[in-house]
């Protein structure tokens, strides 16, 4: 069975890869059989103005996210990872927007991370406050100029997620 899968490993030359198979064999569970699997999900936020929130991570701007707890539906990991990370009390789930895999390496083991990206809308009236102890330096809310700018200071897996948020409907366009 032919099947393809999007993957960015971290190897800066290399910008994603796609796994197929004429003869049946499913070369996708032998390339995750190298890796660790880190279920994660997180939030795309729009406040009132269409505007995006970000985090400033070890010097580079992101999105909120993290792991799925066990037992925890990819839905509330979501709303939690951005409630914590970000400092806010009310979110409002809008709907899937994306699905990013990436691979990284912690303690010496490799990892293959599935995040589930969902949008949410927030409001720029709470008070903004960075999770420090997840190494969060700063949490912003960006207009468009400000997407630019992250754009250029961000992840690659994230370019896809933020031209998905570009798309759309339920932001004001300025």
């Amino acid at each position: 069975m032919a099947r393809a899968v999007n993957v960015l490993v971290k190897r800066p030359e290399v910008q994603g890869m796609l796994l197929f198979s004429a003869s049946g064999e499913d070369l996708w569970d032998g390339f995750r059989a190298g890796y660790k699997f880190v279920a994660a999900a997180g939030g795309v936020v729009v406040d009132e103005s269409g505007r995006l929130l970000a985090i400033r991570r070890l010097g580079k701007w992101d999105l909120p996210k993290g792991k799925v707890e066990k037992d925890e539906t990819i839905e509330v990991a979501a709303i939690r990872e951005v409630m914590e990370e970000c400092g806010l009390t009310k979110l409002e789930l809008l709907s899937p927007l994306a699905e990013t895999w990436h691979t990284y390496e912690r303690k010496g083991r490799q990892h293959l991370k599935c995040t589930h990206w969902f949008l949410m809308r927030g409001s720029a009236k709470e008070t903004l406050t960075p999770q420090a102890d997840e190494d969060i330096e700063e949490v912003r809310w960006l207009d468009e100029a400000g997407v630019k700018g992250m754009e250029l200071d961000t992840y690659p897996s994230l370019l896809p997620v933020i031209q998905a948020w570009r798309g759309t409907v339920t932001r004001p366009r300025p």
